[in-house]
C-alpha cells in the first residue's frame, strides 16, 4: 500500500470548522475503490494543526490524484490554510494495521 501522512497548518480563524471545510474532499476520497482509509487527527500541542493519515491500494494513487474531487480539493483548501501542507509517504507492505505488541492488551 501507499501510506501517506500529511501534516496541514490551517489559519487559525478556521482550525474549529476544517473537518466540516474538508467534509467532500474526505467522503469523496474514502469513497474511492483504492482507498484504505482517510483519517483526520487534531493536534493535541497546536489547535491549528491537523494531521492526515490515509492508504491506498499500489495502483490507486494516480486515480486519487487525477480526480475531480481531488482537483477541487486542490482549488478550495489553499485559502484556509497557512502554509504549504508537509507531506511523508512510503510504499508498504500489505493493507492492513498491525498491533502493537509491545502494548498488548489481554
Amino acid at each position: 500500500m501507499i501510506f501517506i501522512c500529511v501534516k496541514w497548518k490551517v489559519k487559525p480563524e478556521h482550525a474549529d470548522a476544517w473537518p466540516e471545510l474538508a467534509r467532500d474532499f474526505t467522503e469523496a476520497t474514502r469513497a474511492e475503490e483504492g482507498n484504505l482509509f482517510f483519517e483526520w487527527s487534531r493536534s493535541v500541542e497546536d489547535p491549528e494543526q491537523y494531521v492526515l493519515i490515509e492508504a491506498f491500494r499500489d495502483d490507486a494513487a494516480e486515480a486519487h490524484v487525477t480526480s475531480a474531487h481531488f482537483k477541487q480539493a486542490q482549488a478550495d483548501l489553499p485559502q484556509y490554510v497557512q502554509e504549504t501542507p508537509l507531506v511523508r509517504n512510503v510504499l508498504m507492505e500489505g493493507d492492513h494495521w498491525d498491533r502493537l505488541g509491545e502494548f498488548e492488551i489481554s
